[in-house]
């Protein structure tokens, strides 16, 4: 019977966009909301985080570490009974650390609408089994967009260096 299992790729070898694509899902309860039924940034906060560590570990073949969260606005309310989708994706890399995008769309699953309430920019670090950070794959772009992100994703990092 052939390994239908692929080897890992080295860091030189680089990865697609598409590759690292994630999505969660989950209904929000009562137990994530507040007693006025909008769910806690927090609890969203955390299914960000979570979604974008997924999206880098897929990427890089590494755990990672959270080292930072971009600018975050909540631009509409969740609510309790909503179904939340997080999508991420690797939308930058340097050499150890790696940028996500991840959009957050809530929907009420019994009319169908979807609203998009936020969109940031995570990063994280690969990590070995020591604790020591590790190269990544380069990114490969797949669209004329995921270039633009890419060079947007290059000049995000300038400014987070230079806010050090």
């Amino acid at each position: 019977m052939p390994n239908t299992f692929e080897a890992a790729p080295s860091p030189a070898t680089g990865k697609t966009v598409s590759a690292s694509r994630i999505s969660i899902a989950q209904l929000m309860q009562p137990e994530h909301a507040n007693n006025h039924g909008n769910v806690h940034g927090g609890w969203i906060m955390k299914l960000m985080d979570e979604a974008g560590a997924l999206a880098c570990m897929r990427h890089a073949q590494q755990r990672v570490v959270t080292v930072a969260v971009d600018h975050l606005t909540f631009k509409e309310p969740i609510l309790i009974g909503d179904l939340v989708t997080i999508t991420a994706e690797v939308s930058y890399v340097g050499r150890t650390s790696m940028e996500a995008e991840v959009q957050v769309m809530a929907e009420n699953p019994i009319t169908g609408v979807k609203t998009h309430t936020n969109t940031a920019y995570l990063v994280y670090v690969a990590l070995d089994e020591r604790g020591r950070s590790v190269p990544v794959p380069p990114l490969i772009p797949e669209t004329d967009a995921q270039r633009e992100r890419i060079e947007q994703g290059h000049q995000r990092q300038q400014q987070r260096l230079k806010r050090r």
